[in-house]
């Protein structure tokens, strides 16, 4: 069986990310989004295992010492983190697994998993970003600056990336997203595993 590949996306609040990675997932059933392990209490209509995996600080910082986390990280009061165990698994089930996770937990997961594949998300352009995080209409106009300069920052990350993607036309950048996944797939040394009875049956056992 073919490994998987991990794919890493990334972009600044407003890019539209989670909606392409939901959107992208729900269209391939051979493509998971992995789940993150977090101290903060559930919200409303979350469920465990679902949404996130819901753990105490203690158990937390067990895991962070015992190097179960591909990356982790501290927002506010509460952690974050995604299992390197849960992912390593399914990546050798053959599945193909995608992290939603901020730059730096990407320079963690790349330097764990070289063999990653990167995406940024970027907006079309800088007016764009601020009217959709204007329109979501829960801020003010302190905090969206704020959101602003943070966007700024991040996005001077997109160099780390393999791939970059314009989310101007939400179907457009899905069908990015597809093409990027698909030729993933379809490289030499996936396709030889894939395809080893095809080939076999073709050209007889060469191994």
């Amino acid at each position: 069986m073919a490994q998987g590949t991990l794919y890493i996306v990334s972009a600044p609040s407003g890019a539209g990310k989670t909606s392409l990675v939901r959107e992208l997932a729900a269209r391939d059933p051979a493509l998971e989004i992995s789940v993150s392990h977090t101290t903060r209490a559930p919200r409303p209509g979350e469920q465990d295992g679902v949404h996130y995996h819901f753990i105490g600080v203690d158990r937390f910082q067990e895991l962070v010492g015992a190097g179960r986390f591909l990356e982790h990280a501290r927002v506010f009061d509460n952690y974050y983190g995604t299992s390197r165990d849960t992912v390593e698994e399914r990546l050798a089930a053959g599945a193909d697994v995608i992290l939603e996770i901020d730059w730096q937990g990407a320079q963690q997961v790349r330097e764990a998993l070289p063999e990653s594949v990167s995406v940024f998300v970027l907006p079309p352009s800088r007016e764009e970003l601020r009217r959709r995080l204007t329109g979501r209409g829960q801020d003010s106009d302190e905090v969206i600056e704020r959101r602003m300069a943070q966007a700024v920052d991040e996005m001077s990350h997109y160099a780390e990336y393999d791939y970059l993607v314009v989310n101007n036309d939400f179907h457009d950048a899905l069908e990015d997203l597809r093409a990027l996944v698909r030729g993933r797939r379809l490289r030499f040394e996936a396709q030889c595993q894939r395809l080893k009875p095809v080939l076999t049956d073709l050209i007889g056992d060469r191994s």
